[in-house]
This record gives structure tokens, sequence and C-alpha cells, in this order.
């Protein structure tokens, strides 16, 4: 993609996404993600209605009049873009790539976080850590994080969600909000799930094409495997072969859901064919 086509596309998925955190997850953001804690900002004298345990007796008995602490909620995050950037990220068979969607749903997370005044950071990962970005703030380091996202072409198509997770883990020393984005079609990340589960407010959003779930009956058909790149001659037709495939991906569905909501972690699944507007919307108020 020449640097005219990345700028037009970055712009674009700006326009789009920022117009959805701006008025549509804004306010859900904020009120689900909250600050580490709440900090004294000043006093005030005690209005009707006000908390009574809020009295600050110092200053109280200082003027002879009840005045009362004022806090404030500290705000300061860090979200963190966890991306699968493998092979199969590159499948699609209607309008849009999963890649496509990921990006945008990144997006928009990056600019609900710009909006509440959060750094934001992007890790791309395949079975190997492709790009860490650290956390930022301001718009600029956003549209950097999208046209990487846009453009980058990684060294594998092979997926370790392990290695993602353990590199997440030494990088971020404070607790930060974490949103990884794949279609989980990996497995033995369990215990890695759990530390980083234990530490990070962890959110799985898996985005898949139906025509993935289930195989079409093509007859004896050659198939490149997206990551591996290995081709194989499959017979459509075999109910065993039918079989094997759908349990193999209803496990690796069934695996996400089970491993993330067990360590107290969020999940969302989002079909290219859905409105991945409404499935966030929805995440977010269950949350609230």
């Amino acid at each position: 993609m020449d640097t005219k086509a990345l700028l037009k596309k970055v712009r674009k998925i700006e326009i789009k996404t920022r117009r959805l955190s701006d008025h549509v997850f804004g306010g859900e953001y904020h009120s689900t993600f909250k600050g580490r804690g709440m900090t004294f900002s000043e006093v005030r004298q005690y209005q009707f209605g006000d908390d009574v345990r809020a009295i600050d007796w110092n200053v109280t008995a200082r003027y002879n009049e009840p005045f009362v602490k004022v806090f404030e909620e500290e705000r300061e995050l860090t979200l963190m873009l966890v991306v699968d950037v493998s092979g199969s990220e590159s499948f699609g068979t209607k309008t849009q790539f999963k890649r496509e969607i990921l990006t945008e749903i990144a997006a928009t997370l990056a600019f609900s976080a710009l909006q509440n005044n959060d750094k934001v950071g992007l890790v791309l990962f395949s079975d190997q850590i492709e790009l860490f970005i650290p956390p930022k703030k301001g718009r600029s380091h956003i549209l950097r994080i999208i046209r990487e996202l846009l453009e980058f072409e990684p060294k594998s198509r092979l997926t370790n969600i392990s290695i993602a997770l353990e590199f997440l883990s030494g990088v971020l020393k404070k607790k930060a909000i974490v949103f990884m984005l794949s279609d989980f079609m990996d497995n033995g990340y369990k215990k890695t799930l759990r530390i980083t589960a234990k530490k990070h407010d962890l959110t799985g959003i898996r985005v898949y094409d139906p025509v993935e779930t289930k195989l079409p009956k093509l007859g004896i058909v050659p198939m490149r495997d997206a990551e591996t790149g290995a081709i194989r001659w499959i017979n459509t037709h075999s109910r065993k072969v039918t079989l094997q495939y759908e349990k193999y991906y209803m496990e690796r569905t069934a695996q996400f859901q089970e491993l993330f909501q067990k360590n107290g972690a969020g999940t969302l699944s989002c079909s290219v064919e859905e409105s991945y507007v409404k499935k966030l919307l929805g995440y977010f108020k269950a949350r609230i």
C-alpha cells in the first residue's frame, strides 16, 4: 500500500471510529473502566444532602461551620491492545477480512481511551512478538497505532497466545485495561492467561467468519493452511473429515470462553457479518 492510499485509509478509519467513540462509547468506557481510586481534590462548605462522613472536622472547627472533603476519581489508566496478526486473521469470505474488523474495533477502543485522557499501547503478535508500541497519549500516537494495524506485515503466520501474554506481563508493571483481539484458534495458554487475568483487567474479543465453522461440501479440494502455508487435499464430502474439523473448531471456541470466564476475564465474540458496535456497547453496559 503506497503512502497516499495508506493515509487515506487511516483517515477513513479515524473518522468512522472516532465518531463511534465520541458519541456511542465514551460514557460507557469511562463508567466501565474505573480509575485506580479516589484522590483528595478540595474542601467546600457543607450543602444539604452531602454525606456527613465526608465532613472535614479540622476545617469545620477552624471556621466554625461545616466543610466537606471533595474527592475525584484518579483517571490515569493504560489501555493495551494485544492484536493477533497471524495468517488466519487474513481470512474473509464476504465484505471484510477478520483483520479489518480487528483494526476497526482496536481503533474505536483507542479513541475511547483518548477521550478519557488514558494512555494506549499496542502489541502485535503471531507466534512471536511482532511489534510493541509503548503506551502514550495523544491523537498522533493513536494514528500511528492505526497505521501499524493496517500496514504491518508479520514475519510469521503462526499463532502463540501464550507468548503474547507472557510478554505483556513483562512490560506492564501496573494494572492495565487489556483487550486481546484474535480468533483464538490456539491452545496451551491456560497458565499465562490465569496470571494475566489476575494482574490486569482482561477482555478477549474473538472475531470469526461463520464460514470457518463448517467445511463446505466441494468434493476433493486443495486447502492451504492460512498459518503454515501447507497445502493438503481434503475430501469435504467425508463425514469423518467434516466432523473432525467441526470438533476442532468447537473445542477451540469453548476453550476460549471457559478459560477467560473461569479466570474472571471478559469475553466477546463477533462475526465479521455482525455489528461490532452493538456487541461492544452491549459488553460495556453489561459491565457497568
